[in-house]
């Protein structure tokens, strides 16, 4: 395999797990926020990620967690 096929295939790899894994979420969020309202403060990825599992651990359909 050449040497372009081995990094786009390195870099789909990465997409997808970063996707599978929500690593990309805050990325997206902060470009939404930023074009949706370029004054606006975003939050920090320490924040935003603390919101994120908040609001998953209170949704009842995501089940619970035990540790």
């Amino acid at each position: 395999m050449r040497a372009p096929a081995l990094r786009h295939l390195a870099a789909r790899a990465r997409w997808f797990w970063r996707e599978a894994t929500g690593e990309a979420a805050y990325e997206r969020y902060a470009a939404r926020a930023r074009a949706h309202d370029p004054g606006a403060e975003v939050l920090s990825r320490r924040d935003f990620e603390r919101r994120r599992v908040d609001a998953r651990e209170a949704d009842p359909r995501e089940g619970f967690r035990c540790c």
